[in-house]
């Protein structure tokens, strides 16, 4: 009876050292990891595209932790800041950098290529561009789990429910609705994916999505584009005639420019489609220059109505039509002056809207947080609805466009 109470107090003790042990151990790791975040140094001499970059890694350790995520989810605002990421790896190669975006895919890619929280039977478009960032890593690593990840998000642009012209809906809950977002969600994993593994066939198919909702969308007087048009027009926001929604989003539009010249990175120069789309990306670009703010060369959150009360200039889609018009430029779809008014936009963000912080790092100031159509509760599409939408600095749809136009910029 002796022994007994011996052996229980010895295994008693052991699992208490154990469970010590164990705790310590984790509490090591824990500490390590952020002891290496917070390392991060930022020098002032930087360039922009790198002193975002650590200035978010700084802030969101785990990159699942972008848009102060709480938990991991596949998410389209982690796809766009982390292609921005791979992008500034290409010309600044840092294999942190290259860390932080494969600690995202590893998250979710399982071995059987199926993706945690991704769920194809929404058909949500949004869930799409976080597929750009499996390329690279699949020709890196050759892992079969990366291809089958890739094919599964393939497999849902097969199935994602079409208008009767044939536009992707934005979502299976938005029947018969394109929204200038869903452009760039799908179509340049689209285009990649087609390149890379089908020899470019379904190149034709991508093209038809820009010429819908150019066809429906665009407003000849003014040459911008709404947020989204309803084929059905059967939605209380759309117009009776027309099915577009009543205004102009900057964010919109910039989703609807990066679209353009990403997806045109895979058509050849003699596809009968390339010129079409060049032609779109110079008619949005000169819509678009027209309404830039002549003092500090960014746009308002409403892309046309400047000066009216409430309405602000807007740092997500400021920095996407820099980045547009200077991709544009570079690789000679738009002519050169439109890199001037990238980089006078680039020159508004950083001297009107960026903050630097104690450490070092830097804060994007006036980025709407969020904005849609139709949903619970319901968003009309107005002007004062887009006004009063939250801001939040450092949006991560802001944050990613400014890397990727600092990177074309080469600022």
């Amino acid at each position: 009876m002796v022994n007994g109470k011996k052996n229980a107090f010895k295994a008693a003790g052991l699992f208490i050292s154990l469970a010590f042990f164990s705790c310590k151990t984790i509490a090591q790791e824990s500490a390590q990891s952020n002891a290496g975040q917070s390392e991060i140094t930022i020098s002032k001499d930087s360039k922009w595209s790198e002193k975002m970059a650590l200035t978010l890694m700084k802030r969101h350790p785990e990159s699942y932790m972008i848009d102060d995520s709480k938990a991991p989810k596949w998410d389209y605002v982690h796809g766009l800041v982390l292609y921005s990421f791979q992008e500034l790896n290409k010309k600044n190669p840092d294999s942190r950098y290259t860390a932080y975006i494969k600690s995202y895919v590893d998250n979710f890619v399982q071995n059987d290529g199926t993706i945690k929280t991704y769920e194809l039977e929404k058909y949500n478009i949004d869930m799409i561009v976080a597929g750009r960032l499996l390329f690279n890593i699949y020709a890196a690593a050759k892992e079969e789990k990366y291809l089958k990840a890739m094919q599964l998000l393939r497999k849902q642009l097969e199935e994602q429910p079409r208008t009767q012209s044939g536009g992707f809906w934005h979502k299976k809950i938005y029947p018969n609705q394109m929204w200038l977002d869903g452009l760039y969600m799908g179509e340049p994993f689209y285009a990649q994916y087609t390149a890379v593994f089908e020899n470019g066939k379904s190149l034709n198919d991508i093209a038809k999505q820009f010429e819908q909702i150019q066809l429906h969308a665009t407003n000849p007087k003014t040459g911008l584009l709404y947020h989204a048009w309803d084929e059905s027009k059967k939605m209380p926001w759309a117009d009776k005639e027309t099915g577009n929604s009543p205004n102009y989003w900057s964010r919109a539009l910039g989703w609807y420019a990066m679209a353009l010249v990403d997806a045109l990175d895979y058509f050849p120069k003699d596809h009968p489609k390339q010129k079409e789309l060049v032609g779109y990306l110079n008619n949005v670009s000169a819509a678009l220059a027209k309404y830039q703010d002549e003092k500090s060369g960014l746009w308002y959150q409403v892309t046309d109505k400047a000066g009216e009360k409430g309405n602000y200039l807007e740092a997500s889609g400021s920095s996407m039509f820099a980045y547009a018009f200077a991709k544009g430029a570079n690789k000679g779809y738009l002519p050169a002056k439109y890199k001037n008014l990238a980089n006078k936009a680039f020159d508004g963000l950083t001297k009107q809207l960026i903050k630097t912080d104690a450490d070092g790092g830097i804060t994007l100031t006036q980025a709407c947080q969020v904005a849609g159509l139709g949903g619970t509760p319901y968003r009309d599409g107005s002007y004062e609805y887009y006004i009063n939408e939250r801001k939040k600095d450092n949006d991560p749809k802001a944050t990613g466009p400014f890397i990727l136009a600092a990177l074309e910029l080469n600022r």
